[in-house]
């Protein structure tokens, strides 16, 4: 079942889902043990799409003065709701994978609170090409906005529960540890299911983002033998790039 311990426990789960994933300001203590936190990884999705509906939401309030204004106060609140830290994580991986050096120095590198030359630039051409994408779309963008971050934490969840990690004991390492292959396998199945229904060519920037997720992984693995907590955040945003993109060429097909 994969209710085992009923609907408070999911719950449960989904909570721990958005304190991990955004800032809202949901102050219901959970237990951060490893059933919770395996739940959690069913929600990861959903929790995306409610990031992207935000920023739709946003969008569609700005867009009225015009469309410049309305995908930039889009941009701004979903890094708002997340607080930036997958922009954080993405900035700390630039710095180490790009350091060229060993495993040892890049994680280190990776740990420091410090941000280098080349995590600032990563997050300004993230910014600014995110920004550009919203604007370059011309229809549907809140559904866009929320399949986009849905993708992402789908590809995400998928990563955590199946691929190795390049460092013990931090965040990634727990919940990698938490079995969430089922939760995982579920929430996929399901959101697939509604992305179908909403049109099936809309699948096709799931896919992208998952091949993305391979490439990004391939590089993990050589550069530290797997994943942390900086270098999910890393692909989550590559992630939402990648189908922001394909989303671009997409509706134009429509």
């Amino acid at each position: 079942m994969l209710w085992p311990a009923g609907e408070d426990k999911m719950i449960d789960g989904f909570i721990l889902a958005i304190q991990f994933l955004t800032r809202l300001p949901i102050r219901k203590p959970v237990d951060f043990n490893d059933e919770n936190l395996s739940k959690s990884i069913f929600f990861f999705p959903l929790v995306g799409m409610i990031i992207g509906s935000v920023g739709g939401l946003f969008y569609h309030i700005f867009s009225y003065l015009n469309e410049y204004i309305g995908a930039f106060f889009a941009l701004v609140s979903m890094i708002v709701v997340t607080g930036g830290l997958h922009l954080d994580g993405l900035s700390d991986t630039c710095d180490g994978f790009l350091s060229y050096r060993d495993k040892d120095r890049v994680l280190e590198i990776m740990k420091d609170s410090r941000i280098g030359a080349f995590g600032v630039i990563a997050i300004i051409l993230d910014i600014l090409l995110k920004y550009i994408l919203i604007f370059s779309i011309k229809e549907n963008i809140p559904l866009i906005l929320a399949l986009s971050h849905g993708n992402s934490r789908l590809v995400i969840s998928y990563i955590m529960a199946t691929k190795k990690v390049g460092r013990k004991g931090g965040l990634g390492d727990m919940f990698h540890n938490s079995n969430p292959k089922r939760y995982a396998l579920f929430g996929g199945i399901i959101y697939i299911v509604i992305v179908l229904l909403i049109n099936p060519i809309y699948i096709i920037p799931l896919m992208l983002s998952f091949l993305a997720a391979e490439i990004m992984t391939r590089i993990s693995y050589r550069k530290i033998d797997g994943f942390t907590g900086d270098v999910y955040g890393a692909t989550i945003e590559i992630g939402e790039i990648i189908s922001l993109i394909t989303f671009v060429e997409v509706v134009k097909w429509i």
